[in-house]
């Protein structure tokens, strides 16, 4: 049997896709990620630029990527998330995860 080369992931809740969000955030901007809420706004609240918030797509991408084949946060659906909780919303609603 081949030696497992990455995480074993279980199933994906909304607070799991809200750490990854998070942690994703809190790389990309250099803060801590417990001053990320789900009520943050990525740009009043975190100071997240467009580049940022490309930045983020593309780490949940290729994160859930891992977990869900095929998944994309489209590009026309960015315009609509402007905080944290409409991010999580998102991908919940993508994902079909409770």
């Amino acid at each position: 049997m081949p030696a497992e080369t990455h995480v074993e992931h279980g199933p994906l809740d909304r607070r799991g896709v809200f750490e990854i969000i998070r942690d994703q955030l809190a790389d990309i901007l250099e803060i801590e990620p417990s001053s990320i809420t789900e009520s943050s706004a990525f740009a009043e609240d975190l100071g997240a630029d467009s580049l940022a918030l490309i930045e983020l797509v593309e780490g949940i991408e290729e994160e859930l990527g891992e977990r869900t084949v095929g998944f994309r946060i489209e590009d026309e659906d960015l315009e609509e998330l402007r905080t944290v909780r409409d991010a999580v919303d998102y991908v919940v609603a993508k994902l079909e995860v409770a």
